[in-house]
């Protein structure tokens, strides 16, 4: 079996937004499936990180499913369902809802972020095997480059 090769030329040539979608769907694949080897889901660690003082949330308040929604905007996908989500951490003991529909953030929750947050070093390491620091930091420059000439924004 052989391996086409493609030129720097054809490289320059191919269009960022076919790859950079290709890269999307394979990394969070990827880390939605070692999480669920791990017995959690991604929106189910992000909704600890958004109820922790310790993490995301600025004020460690509860939130209601909304708010959550709100503050994840940026990362969501369309097939979370975080009410879901939080059921099933309320059925472990991490979450507790009060009258309101706010959801809380338990003493075990806060251990299970922390305990949950160890996965991520071994994920990354996988998805950046063979990959430089130098290469990935010029990865990211061209691609924050790219999202400023598109107009979008660059935290």
């Amino acid at each position: 079996m052989t391996t086409q090769q493609t030129t720097h030329a054809e490289l320059a040539g191919q269009p960022a937004a076919y790859w950079t979608g290709l890269a999307y769907e394979a990394l969070i694949a990827f880390t939605r499936a070692r999480q669920a080897e791990k017995g959690y889901t991604q929106p189910q660690f992000w909704l600890l990180r958004n109820l922790s003082v310790h993490d995301i949330s600025p004020d460690g308040q509860g939130m209601t499913v909304a708010e959550l929604r709100r503050a994840m905007a940026s990362y969501i996908r369309p097939e979370d369902d975080l009410a879901a989500e939080a059921e099933v951490l309320l059925r472990r003991g991490w979450l507790t809802r009060d009258a309101e529909d706010r959801w809380w953030l338990t003493e075990e929750g806060e251990q299970a972020r922390v305990d949950l947050a160890r996965n991520a070093p071994a994920i990354r390491a996988a998805l950046h095997e063979g990959i430089d620091d130098a290469d990935y930091v010029t990865t990211m420059k061209v691609l924050q480059r790219l999202i400023r000439n598109a107009g979008g924004p660059v935290a």
